[in-house]
């Protein structure tokens, strides 16, 4: 189983159809932004068409490719009546769309993406988008060589508490980063089953790394703006219910300013449920984060008074794939569509830096050893 408005000293040129705009010109969006949807039985699928709902009218589903053995359990009847596509050079050849969002396995995305970058096509793709940096090749080589706006899966670069950290560290207000601590526990094998294609070591390439911890690994390097240097990992299976690939693990990151990350998380816990929690401690402050809820944020002391501080951040109520994150990123997507400038928050060098710590886990693992590196540390990483 598997618009913005036009740029100064550009005229603004209203069109129909974005994919006939001359090389140069901004465009103003007079008809939907129309999606091709890959992989209607996604895990994800269905939250990400709710997300695309929250837009209206300002964006169409107008091709399906639905892939998972052509599986449309999950297809919404508003979708029903779609045009549906058998393959890939199909959907390009026949159908109408802007842009495609690709929710597909491991082993089906990179030669999917490559294909819909070179005609033309803006890519919005599932995290992690590969199995590994190598896999990724085609994919990152033709987008980048096509300037297609591309967008990745990692909502967490959109999140508000992300984004506070993030200017944390940016202001100094850490003063040195000295450790960031990760941990990230979800529901165990058995909620899915282990014959499930997550679990399929020839499609997935790898289990929790690959597939979740990405998010955290990915987030790391966004918001300290540092290079990983080494890494020392162990990975496997921990749980009860045996699969080809690992459960979870534990990963020791060395940071470029001297600093010290861990992760520790897997598919642990006996029901559906998730526990996500970081604690960054600096020099000058320590902040403890409870991912999507709030900030325990201390600081010096300089006199009688310490600074203490909790903050509570606002609730997300928006329905669909991570609610407001994945609304900012399909909306920063949309924009880099039309205006043809500035990039989205994940770009194919982040999504080659967040792989390329996901390789360098396994192989700690596998070889028992520190492995020295270069990861990330990009103006966009």
């Amino acid at each position: 189983m598997r618009p913005k408005g036009a740029l100064p000293g550009l005229p603004r040129l209203e069109i129909r159809d974005p994919m006939a705009l001359p090389s140069g010109f901004p465009i103003v969006m007079s008809s939907p932004f129309r999606i091709a949807f890959l992989g209607i039985d996604h895990p994800h699928g269905a939250a990400w068409r709710t997300s695309l709902s929250n837009f209206g009218d300002e964006i169409e589903i107008s091709a399906i490719l639905p892939a998972f053995d052509g599986a449309t359990t999950s297809l919404e009847e508003r979708h029903a009546h779609v045009e549906r596509f058998a393959d890939i050079d199909d959907l390009i050849t026949r159908g109408r769309f802007d842009g495609a969002l690709v929710c597909l396995p491991n082993d089906e995305t990179p030669e999917a993406v490559a294909k819909l970058a070179r005609a033309g096509k803006h890519i919005l793709v599932e995290k992690p988008s590969a199995g590994s940096v190598a896999n990724a090749r085609p994919l990152i080589e033709s987008v980048s060589q096509s300037g297609v706006a591309f967008q990745n899966g990692y909502m967490w670069r959109y999140d508000e508490g992300a984004g506070r950290i993030k200017d944390m560290v940016s202001d100094g207000r850490f003063g040195k980063i000295i450790s960031v601590e990760m941990t990230y526990v979800t529901s165990d094998v058995s909620r899915r089953g282990p014959g499930h294609y997550l679990f399929d070591r020839h499609i997935s390439t790898g289990g929790f790394f690959n597939w979740l911890a990405c998010h955290y690994l990915d987030l790391l390097l966004y918001i300290t703006g540092e290079q990983v240097v080494g890494v020392t990992a162990r990975t496997g299976l921990f749980g009860a219910t045996p699969v080809e690939v690992e459960d979870g693990g534990v990963a020791i990151l060395d940071l470029s300013g001297g600093g010290i990350a861990t992760f520790v998380g897997g598919y642990w816990l006996p029901r559906w449920a998730g526990e996500g929690h970081w604690t960054i401690r600096g020099s000058e402050r320590w902040v403890h984060w409870d991912l999507g809820h709030r900030l325990e944020i201390h600081g010096p002391q300089p006199q009688w008074t310490a600074m203490d501080e909790t903050f509570d951040l606002p609730a997300d109520k928006k329905p669909g794939y991570h609610g407001s994150r994945a609304f900012r990123a399909i909306q920063d997507w949309m924009n880099a569509a039309r205006s043809g400038s500035q990039p989205c928050r994940n770009t194919p060098q982040s999504t080659v830096d967040t792989l390329e710590l996901i390789d360098t886990i396994y192989r700690s693992s596998r070889e028992g050893r520190r492995i020295e590196c270069a990861i990330g540390g990009g103006l966009r990483s």
